[in-house]
């Protein structure tokens, strides 16, 4: 299939195009580098052997995004493209409803002009809300706790009317967790513009010393360590999942989490981090994070059941990789 990947150059984008590639899929990127680097499309052509079509374009802008479209034929796109710190969305809401929103409704728009009828939306375990985990799909959204969160409630519930409306769209609303970890190769991975807003980047930018200590926010949840605890997945593994969604897409509208259906804390990742590489990082308990809940992990045995789809990969792996990523750049 041609398939059209927005922030197909990000940390989650590029691991979902190399896999497409490896599965013979024709890949054409497109990427405005708010968080991001031209490097990684080089990059991606060295694992696969194929340098996918790219374009600059910020999926907001219709005109741009319109004549890409009149240029190719697609038969399904993955939308990525978006802003995701969820702490940064609580101090710039309206930078988040604005580009985010706007994003899919141009996006989604011109897939019902131009007739391509296979759309993933790269969504997020935030729209549960505070609902006690495991999460599973049919609990429906929840009251989400950031505008982030709220940016992917709302992403679904128009992407939803639009599938209702055109019985010919097929939409997959996957909803992951924590993605962390990079390629084996360690030639692409986690690397955000400026300070990291995740934890596995910090953890290893600690690490590596260039910066001081990793802040890690509360450790009073009730919790068995009073860190919260989430369901980290590696990125390879999720990428995997997309490339699933994609090629099994039909007429209707599919949710599927993606994660591991286990739950790590902070202070355990942590730990494993230090243990399997060897080194320390120096870390402070500071306050929670605004919009922050305790627990928060998946039931995964939907896409097990009918993606066919399950993560293999350990938190051993995740953090090794991560570390061989960091130390390759």
């Amino acid at each position: 299939m041609n398939i059209l990947v927005t922030g197909g150059l990000g940390f989650i984008g590029s691991h979902t195009c190399v896999e497409l590639i490896e599965k013979k899929h024709r890949v054409i990127i497109l990427d405005n580098f708010s968080n991001s680097k031209i490097e990684t499309l080089d990059k991606i052509k060295e694992i696969t052997g194929n340098k996918p079509v790219f374009y600059r374009i910020d999926v907001t802008n219709e005109s741009n995004l319109e004549e890409v479209f009149k240029k190719h034929k697609f038969d399904g796109v993955i939308h990525f493209a978006g802003l995701k710190a969820v702490g940064e969305s609580i101090d710039r809401p309206i930078l988040y409803y604005y580009n985010n929103l706007v994003a899919t409704l141009i996006l989604s728009k011109l897939c019902i002009k131009h007739r391509v009828n296979k759309f993933v939306f790269s969504s997020s375990a935030t729209v549960y809300g505070e609902k006690e985990s495991p999460l599973i799909e049919d609990m429906g959204l929840g009251k989400t706790t950031n505008p982030y969160g709220e940016t992917k409630a709302m992403s679904e519930r128009i992407l939803s009317d639009i599938a209702y409306a055109n019985p010919s769209f097929g939409l997959t609303l996957l909803r992951y967790f924590n993605p962390i970890g990079a390629h084996k190769s360690g030639l692409i991975g986690e690397d955000p513009n400026g300070i990291p807003n995740n934890l596995m980047p910090f953890i290893t930018k600690v690490a590596k010393r260039e910066l001081k200590e990793l802040s890690i926010f509360g450790n009073d949840y009730d919790t068995p360590d009073g860190t919260g605890i989430r369901d980290y997945i590696h990125v390879v593994d999720l990428a995997k999942g997309h490339v699933k969604a994609i090629e099994m897409l039909d007429k209707g509208v599919e949710i599927f989490n993606l994660g591991t259906g286990r739950g790590t804390s902070v202070l355990e990742l942590l730990n494993a981090f230090i243990s399997v590489n060897e080194i320390k990082v120096p870390y402070k308990i500071v306050e929670r994070r605004k919009g922050d809940i305790a627990v928060c992990y998946a039931d995964v045995s939907k896409a097990k059941d009918k993606l066919g789809w399950q993560a293999k990969l350990s938190i051993e792996d995740m953090v090794r990789d991560s570390w061989r990523f960091e130390n390759a750049k």
